[in-house]
């Protein structure tokens, strides 16, 4: 049996037929399998817009050649008494606690959240009647706020390569598309993330796992420097080790770890706002053209240097997307963004922020308490304008030119927008830099500035960082982690699960 790996240029709306085709006539063979190795969409060229593709070939007809296998994670996997508990079951969580089971730990998670269907009926009960529930929103739950997102899959996280293997592979098992292991920019829809995380449930209970929802961290139980019992409203649950894994939006969890002795630090995160475009916008401006058959739709990424003082980029890019509501808790107002696998909506979403650290914004020295403080009275300020959780709004030109009332537009929004200026509502030295970096990307996409910027957009990354070694184990403990984006640590589905995943290795190899 020969190998060969070759790469093909092909039209956006190829058929498998037309690579298969491809193959024959590089190779001069009949009989082979082939595998997509990697899949990237080249559109720098307007008039010559292709799919990249490099596979992979097995025939009985080739001679020499072998499949290069990538390494794969090795769990050490054996009989232990030893208990675990793994508070969160987003990305990191989830990994987390399914290869502690997996290495034959007794091991049981915890989420504050529910379950992902009955999830999925509070989020649509919250878009139809405002009243928000604190179990079942866009924060908290089953699967973590990545459930309700674009289920995006790239990382620029490096060596990272086994735990990665270990997150596409168990998405697959779980019903992921196969697609997700060679496309350069693989993403799994929410549609698609309800199926898979309830999936990823069923494979660690069916391996003997213990899992509990509607069921808050309340406090830990330490005994020199050991966590000896995560304490629970239901009760305490006795631990050996233990994994947090809270996302960045429970601030009573932060607050609770720090005064439990876990040392926290500010570091630079990203604050901004929302934009929203017609899909078509964006693809005429990516392509050339309104769409493009065998190719779902356009995606972005800007970068500015804003006003020279705070970098501005998009984030978080929601093709045929919505904005959503994705507050943590009933006092605030924040928005997010969401896609579903096909991308097929009518407007296209993106986080619009600038870089900033704590000290830039409070004007001093800020501990990482004061924040998260701060943090949560700008999230108060924009629910207080809005009366609720509607989003405060404007054009993106009246934006850029600091005055202008905008007449409410159709978007996404399900639970309406309100106009505002937003720019008084943003810290001024926000402001400043988006309207700036605004201004750049208005050159750069024509038509930008037509779009519609709206809410506030805070939970792009941490503002405060654990002090901890490099496998997640805090400073001054023996037995408890913080893993995921609540670490400060990691960010994104992929990068938090290989957050959650290196902590438990880390746990399995060094354990008793």
């Amino acid at each position: 049996m020969g190998y060969r790996e070759l790469s093909f240029k092909l039209p956006p709306d190829y058929k498998e037929g037309d690579l298969r085709e491809a193959i024959t006539k590089e190779l001069g063979i009949k009989a082979f399998s082939w595998q997509v190795a990697n899949k990237s969409l080249d559109a720098r060229k307007k008039r010559d817009i292709h799919w990249q593709i490099r596979v992979s070939v097995l025939s009985e007809e080739l001679t020499g050649g072998e499949p290069v296998v990538p390494p794969a994670l090795e769990v050490p996997s054996r009989t232990r008494d030893e208990r675990a508990v793994v508070i969160g079951s987003g990305p990191a969580g989830c990994f987390a606690a399914l290869v502690l089971q997996k290495a034959g730990f007794q091991t049981t998670m915890i989420e504050r959240g529910t379950e992902v269907k009955k999830r999925a009926r509070g989020i649509t009960s919250f878009e139809t009647t405002g009243i928000f529930d604190p179990v079942s929103n866009y924060a908290f739950g089953e699967g973590g706020a990545g459930t309700f997102s674009d289920g995006k899959l790239t990382s620029r996280s490096k060596h990272i390569s086994k735990e990665k293997r270990f997150i596409i592979e168990s998405y697959i098992r779980a019903g992921a598309p196969e697609e997700i292991r060679y496309m350069a920019h693989p993403h799994l829809g929410s549609d698609n993330l309800k199926m898979i995380v309830a999936n990823l449930r069923k494979e660690f209970l069916d391996r003997g796992g213990k899992l509990l929802f509607e069921t808050l961290l309340e406090d830990l139980k330490i005994e020199g420097g050991r966590v000896v019992e995560a304490v629970t409203a239901e009760g305490g649950i006795e631990a050996d080790y233990c994994i947090i894994a809270p996302g960045h939006s429970a601030y009573e969890t932060y607050r609770m770890l720090i005064r439990r002795g876990v040392a926290f630090r500010t570091k630079n995160f990203a604050l901004g706002s929302r934009v929203e475009h017609p899909q078509e916008l964006i693809n005429l401006a990516q392509w050339g053209r309104e769409d493009l058959p065998g190719v779902k739709a356009a995606e972005c990424r800007l970068t500015s240097r804003g006003n020279g003082d705070l970098p501005v980029y998009t984030f978080c890019m929601c093709p045929g997307g919505v904005v959503v509501p994705a507050s943590a808790y009933s006092h605030i107002n924040i928005v997010n963004g969401m896609s579903r696998y096909r991308r097929d909506g009518t407007f296209a979403n993106a986080a619009c922020v600038a870089a900033v650290s704590p000290e830039a914004l409070t004007g001093r020295e800020t501990s990482a308490p004061k924040a998260l403080d701060w943090l949560e009275a700008l999230e108060e300020r924009f629910f207080r304008y809005a009366e609720g959780f509607a989003a405060p709004f404007c054009t993106i030109e009246h934006f850029i030119k600091g005055k202008g009332s905008s007449a409410i537009s159709a978007s996404s929004y399900p639970l309406g927008l309100k106009p505002a200026p937003l720019w008084e509502l943003l810290p001024p030295r926000v402001s400043k830099a988006l309207r700036e970096g605004l201004k750049d990307f208005s050159r750069k996409i024509k038509g930008f500035e037509t779009g519609t910027i709206m809410g506030l957009e805070s939970k792009t990354s941490s503002p405060i960082q654990v002090q901890r070694d490099g496998k997640g184990l805090c400073n001054g403990f023996e037995n408890l982690y913080v893993v995921g984006e609540g670490s400060g640590w990691a960010g994104g589905i992929i990068s938090s699960g290989a957050d959650g995943i290196q902590a438990a290795m880390h746990i399995a190899k060094s354990a008793r």
